[in-house]
């Protein structure tokens, strides 16, 4: 999903554990978006515990239908990696009344757009559909949500795709297997540890029963959400909700084991060598994850305030990483970034990156990234950077708005994480209140050896007359 502005990609990285391939949007009707801001989402309860919200939004006959089931690689077991992802391959490949191959055509034959994500967090399905046609995507999606059936033979089939996916994806993709082995080492306890797509070995030994029984476990009406937003009526998309999905019988959420990541207690480092023009060096630091946008704990304050360093260091054009490491005679580096990952349901991390200039090393890089931190924690920051970045998320927030597939995407992935329908709103407000001193302390606190892992890719040599693209880390793994 591309932005405007580095700044808005850094909204999307916050909010998003999953990248959706959005289609295009009608164009808008003409009314303002206070009186649209005025009409929230609504939360309701179906009568078997699945919850339903919806989101309306008139501006044009369109509608997103979406289903979040609280369920990602970090819920599966050793053995099993990529099973998440796997399922959600096969839930396109049937019900007891939708043959292989029909669900797709059926949604292109009412004029809709339709795809599916896995992250470490959770999966989603979603159609973006002319309003009217609505009801026809909840029968379809519930059916399949209840009802997933699919013969042996279009199992073999698909974990073919699988793979394959997962060697253009990340064995072919130097920067992409760097991220792989980067989680891998940065993780010991934590699920985390393990790529969304799965290991190779764990593919090749996957078993039709294995898919069919993580369905069976996790896709359960208390574990998953609706969530509708476009040009609806509240109380018609409540009885629909009512009637296809409300019916499904229900059984028990199982009980997660806590699997939470002991602490790091040395410098990790790791070399990744694969076929690659250009070295490329991670650096992750160990940091705490933000739990509550009410009530924030000092935690929370911690999480929100790395938030904040992080786009004072990379949220727009001519931040301090790219004045300090991209530009003037002695440049060290032809990219550098920054990503504060600290919203999901495991441990989170604080990430710098940066791709060496010509005649330069990663060292080099990992030296000068860690050299901002240092200044930052020494000097702190202006209050002018953070007023420029805290307008800055404004504007991203209202570009966001303007689109149902991302308000449907912001609301189901506040209730993955617990939060309230207003959690946006709260965030907003909570990361206007961070304080240059704030930023300051926790460039001091989090930022040392004993937290860190750093992964260096160190290029091989490109087969003859080829030329490889440098892969980047994904929060997802699609179907297309």
């Amino acid at each position: 999903m591309k932005h405007a502005t580095p700044l808005l990609a850094l909204w999307a990285f916050l909010f998003a554990g999953a990248s959706l391939a959005q289609p295009a949007r009608p164009p808008a009707a003409p009314v303002a978006a206070s009186a649209q801001a005025a009409a929230g989402p609504q939360q309701f309860q179906l009568s078997n515990g699945m919850q339903l919200i919806v989101q309306p939004d008139r501006r044009a006959p369109t509608a997103v239908h979406m289903v979040w089931v609280r369920v990602g690689a970090m819920d599966e077991v050793d053995g099993t990696s990529g099973v998440a992802h796997a399922l959600e391959h096969m839930m396109f490949k049937g019900s007891r009344s939708v043959p292989p191959g029909e669900f797709s055509r059926r949604v292109a034959a009412l004029g809709g757009q339709e795809n599916a994500f896995t992250s470490l967090d959770y999966t989603g399905y979603y159609q973006q559909i002319p309003s009217h046609r609505l009801e026809d995507v909840m029968r379809l999606e519930s059916d399949r949500f209840a009802h997933n059936e699919w013969p042996d033979a279009e199992f073999r089939k698909e974990i073919e795709v699988v793979k394959e996916e997962r060697r253009m994806r990340t064995e072919d993709q130097p920067r992409a297997l760097l991220w792989e082995q980067l989680s891998a080492a940065a993780f010991t306890a934590s699920p985390y540890r393990r790529p969304i797509v799965g290991w190779m070995s764990d593919l090749d030994a996957m078993a039709p029963e294995d898919v069919r029984q993580f369905h069976r476990q996790w896709y359960v009406p208390g574990n998953a959400a609706v969530v509708v937003a476009g040009d609806v009526d509240v109380a018609q998309v409540r009885a629909l909700a009512e009637k296809y999905y409300g019916s499904i019988p229900t059984r028990a959420v199982p009980v997660r084991k806590p699997r939470a990541e002991p602490p790091q207690r040395g410098l990790r480092r790791i070399e990744v060598k694969a076929p690659a023009e250009q070295a490329y060096v991670a650096l992750a630091f160990r940091v705490p994850a933000l739990s509550a946008v009410d009530a924030p704990s000092a935690e929370d304050r911690d999480a929100l305030a790395l938030i904040v360093l992080s786009a004072v260091l990379s949220g727009y054009d001519g931040a301090r990483l790219e004045r300090a490491l991209t530009q003037g005679a002695q440049r060290v580096a032809d990219s550098a970034d920054s990503g504060a990952s600290v919203m999901g349901r495991g441990p989170s991390q604080f990430v710098l990156t940066g791709v060496p200039a010509q005649g330069k090393t990663a060292r080099q890089v990992e030296d000068a990234l860690r050299a901002e931190l240092a200044r930052v924690a020494r000097d702190g920051v202006s209050t002018a950077e953070l007023e420029r970045v805290k307008t800055q998320w404004i504007a991203a927030k209202v570009y966001e708005r303007d689109s149902v597939m991302g308000q449907g995407q912001s609301l189901g992935q506040h209730w993955v994480r617990g939060w309230p329908l207003d959690a946006e709103d709260r965030l907003l407000a909570q990361l206007r209140t961070v304080t240059p001193q704030q930023v300051q302390a926790v460039a001091q606190r989090y930022f040392g050896d004993d937290q860190l892992t750093v992964a260096t890719l160190v290029p091989q040599p490109l087969p003859a007359g080829a030329a490889r693209a440098g892969g980047a880390s994904g929060a997802a793994a699609h179907r297309h």
